[in-house]
């Protein structure tokens, strides 16, 4: 079988209205009104402005949408994953752990106040580390059972299984 060029079918050309003839943007140059030609700069400078603020052409061809960019699944989580183990930072907000420390202490002794920041922010490091390794441990547990999903009997489970390590982490003074 011999290879054979094929040309591209030319299109019909439409031949243009009656009303599109008699609008003054066909018209010859020097018929046109200064109005029409301010317009026209306008919009053309609109459609260069759109097109530096989006960053591709300003009036889209049609029957090309360009589809937003997706990431596979999981891609997203291990790019969270090392961008957490990177940095050192606390994870739970600060003011809304402090407000719960302060909740729980004054339910069980209402008498206690005053907090220095230092401890408020041991106790927030010390609980999100804990947090951390149960998560992990329960995560742990999961894949063992042949899953991806973490749920929350795993969770039980990995502080059964580790027992409460809580105490490993808070300084009795």
């Amino acid at each position: 079988m011999s290879r054979t060029k094929h040309t591209a079918a030319k299109k019909p050309r439409r031949k243009p209205s009656a009303a599109a003839a008699a609008s003054p943007a066909t018209a010859s140059p020097h018929t046109r009104s200064c109005k029409t030609n301010l317009s026209q700069i306008r919009n053309l400078l609109f459609l260069k402005v759109t097109a530096k603020k989006t960053g591709g052409p300003a009036t889209p061809t049609p029957g090309k949408s360009k589809r937003p960019h997706r990431f596979r699944a999981g891609t997203r989580a291990l790019q969270e994953i090392r961008k957490y183990q990177k940095t050192s930072n606390l994870l739970v907000p600060a003011a809304s752990f402090i407000r719960e420390v302060r909740a729980i202490s004054y339910r069980f002794a209402p008498d206690i106040n005053r907090w220095q920041a230092e401890a408020l922010v041991a106790i927030q490091e010390a609980a999100e580390d804990y947090l951390i390794q149960l998560f992990g441990d329960a995560m742990l547990c999961a894949i063992h059972a042949k899953r991806v999903t973490l749920k929350g009997y795993s969770v039980g489970k990995a502080t059964w299984w580790d027992g409460p390590t809580l105490v490993r982490y808070c300084i009795i003074t």
